[in-house]
């Protein structure tokens, strides 16, 4: 007889209720400095702040051990009274909010006052101050500086210029097991390397200094913001972005450098967003920022930006983490339109077309300075070194006939009909040499009385794929259907005047289970979803039912598409939605609609092409992101060649 023994239950004995009691200050400390300090680079943080709120033009960071073994932040800010030294490592004292107005309404980088208390809790710890009204004052007490032991609360002289010195040795002495979990000294140096990084991008007024182990490793000094972000971003993102400026009399204003489709990057490593100066990681923000990207990137890249929100302080919470680098909006939806609508309007006007409006500005300066200080104050040599494809500062154009710089890069409601007639000039102008059979490639010759038109003249067409075309700068290579997609494209979004996307019903409604977000969501944008040709009803209390999809998702899978469409909904603006529907749909008809490879087209086709896609936002990429031209310098073909050598 085989007896089946069940397994023993462990019986649960309620543990014996200890008395409750008060924790001790210092370990309450060392609570609030496991939310506040995760590694150095959090000590560095921290300083820093401190350091920019105090007014500093200048900050110089010591490290020794990627931070672990010391941290010092040095700063010519107004330096702490000596009355009020006493309070510097005291658990919530701070000179910045007295009052929840104050909190409500926060305008420094720091403001908790638990930083230096809760790094004092867990590493040694000594801070050095001059303030101006000290040093001033002709007495042998307060001529000199003055030294606060945080671990014994003592007081000592000593000589520093006017400003604060913070000190912090031996990270997590007080708590191993935390210094555990650091990584390398070489990895902990690059967190607080991209911590000062982050401060320099919001402040170019104030200079940053680092030191690693007595050897001066980043040092940024005080300059213009273009400087700043080139310095610090790279080159490369200075030679390939645009500025991002919003419209004047908001109440949100959006500015910075969006870069170009070719800047996008395999990591989003290179995507620093501020909210009134203070560096921030938040989905809106970065939902916003990559949603204005959606039809301009190839693949899963990812945009590389630098932009700045300022907006009333009291519309946002910067109270919702420890660190501070999480914040939460009164209206994150206005935040979000905002912040795509202005990246989007940068990205817009056609960059052969910003070429030669900067090739102009540069040409005619000192008169169009007035011009780029209203566009964002852009310096005239970063203007030349953010013209994209190898276009050249220094290049010869000159504006094309009927080209007014004062309309570059708003929209063109009246482009021509595709390969209808353009705007020639002379009959003169073209001459063909003799050739024996009407099949010879014409040869193009340019006249004095010729515009100088971004894109250039065609030339000639290169296995039906490409069109060759020369220009001031020397050789442009056109790709006909990603160019023609492009323009097609934004043709049907200018000119759709629909309210609702055609849809067709299922012969069997699609149900799934959902969730009350979803059953909510469906209830409430119920007139959303009939604009994006859906119709999702309720068939039960937790079930819905997908009755009509979009005509050209027919044959898609209904219940994922219900499913991401309310999820969006769910999320973000209905309008939006709308408007990233209904352009998913138009680029699947733009397309097919579009000119296929190994169609011959004459001369005046191809230059129809070419001033179309002057006139077409978004035409430097075609719909699925990738680039439609490429500018090839005479410089670049002399190489080739070896000429001059």
């Amino acid at each position: 007889m085989n007896l089946e023994i069940s397994p023993a239950i462990p019986t649960a004995h309620a543990p014996k209720p200890a008395p409750i009691r008060e924790l001790p200050d210092e370990l309450i400390s060392q609570i609030a400095a496991g939310e506040v300090v995760e590694r150095p680079a959090s000590v560095v943080r921290e300083l820093v702040d401190n350091a920019l709120d105090s007014g500093a033009t200048q900050i110089t960071l010591r490290l020794m051990a990627g931070g672990v073994r010391s941290i010092v932040v040095e700063d010519n800010g107004c330096g702490i009274p000596l009355a009020q030294m006493g309070l510097a490592f005291k658990r919530h004292a701070t000179s910045k909010i007295a009052s929840l107005a104050d909190l409500e309404s926060v305008g420094t980088m720091g403001f908790r006052g638990e930083a230096l208390a809760a790094i004092n809790s867990i590493a040694d710890c000594d801070l050095t101050t001059l303030t101006l009204a000290d040093n001033s004052i002709n007495s042998a007490e307060t001529a000199h500086a003055w030294r606060l032991s945080g671990r014994t609360g003592e007081l000592s002289a000593a000589a520093r210029a006017v400003g604060t010195t913070v000190e912090v040795r031996e990270l997590f002495y007080a708590t191993p097991a935390r210094r555990k979990f650091l990584k390398t000294d070489a990895t902990e140096l690059a967190h607080c390397i991209e911590s000062v990084r982050r401060h320099a991008l919001a402040r170019p007024d104030v200079g940053f200094a680092i030191w690693h182990d007595g050897k001066l490793v980043e040092q940024w000094r005080a300059a213009t913001l273009a400087v700043r972000v080139r310095d610090i971003v790279g080159d490369d993102f200075a030679a390939r972005s645009v500025l991002v400026q919003s419209a004047e009399g908001k109440s949100i204003t959006v500015t910075g450098f969006a870069g170009t489709p070719e800047a996008a990057r395999s990591r989003a490593d290179q995507q620093y967003a501020y909210i009134n100066g203070r560096f921030v990681r938040d989905k809106v923000l970065a939902h916003a920022a990559r949603s204005a990207y959606e039809d301009v990137l190839h693949g899963g890249k990812q945009p590389s930006y630098v932009l700045y929100v300022q907006m009333d302080p009291t519309r946002v919470d910067v109270n919702v983490h420890p660190t501070k680098i999480e914040v939460r909006f009164r209206d994150g939806r206005e935040v979000h339109s905002a912040v795509h609508h202005a990246v989007v309007d940068a990205l817009a006007p056609a960059r052969a077309n910003v070429a030669a409006l900067a090739a102009v500005a540069a040409a005619t300066a000192p008169q169009n300075s007035e011009f780029l200080e209203k566009k964002g104050n852009v310096s005239a040599e970063w203007s030349q070194s953010a013209m994209p494809l190898g276009v050249s500062g220094n290049s010869a154009f000159s504006p094309a006939a009927g080209f007014r710089p004062q309309e570059a890069g708003y929209r063109v409601a009246d482009v021509s009909m595709l390969w209808g007639k353009v705007v020639e000039p002379p009959a003169s102008v073209l001459q063909t040499v003799d050739r024996a059979d009407s099949d010879a490639t014409p040869v193009v010759r340019k006249t004095d009385n010729e515009p100088n038109w971004p894109l250039g003249r065609a030339v000639a067409q290169l296995h039906g794929v490409y069109i060759l075309a020369q220009n001031a700068s020397g050789m442009v290579v056109v790709d006909m259907h990603a160019a023609h997609e492009r323009i097609v494209y934004e043709r049907l979004k200018q000119q759709i005047d629909v309210h609702s996307i055609a849809s067709q019903q299922l012969l069997i409604p699609a149900t799934f289970a959902a969730n009350p977000t979803e059953v909510a969501t469906a209830e409430a944008h119920a007139d959303t979803l009939v604009k994006l040709g859906l119709d999702i009803s309720a068939f039960s209390p937790k079930t819905l039912a997908v009755r009509a999809v979009p005509t050209t998702l027919a044959m898609g899978n209904a219940t994922e598409l219900a499913r991401s469409v309310l999820a969006e909904l769910a999320q973000h603006d209905a309008s939006s939605v709308v408007e990233r529907a209904q352009h998913a749909i138009l680029s699947s008809m733009a397309c097919h609609g579009a000119v296929r490879a190994n169609r011959a087209l004459t001369l005046e086709e191809m230059n129809a092409l070419l001033r179309d896609m002057e006139r077409t936002e978004r035409s430097d990429v075609c719909n699925h992101g990738r680039p439609t031209w490429r500018q090839i310098s005479m410089k670049e073909l002399d190489a080739l060649f070896l000429r001059g050598r």
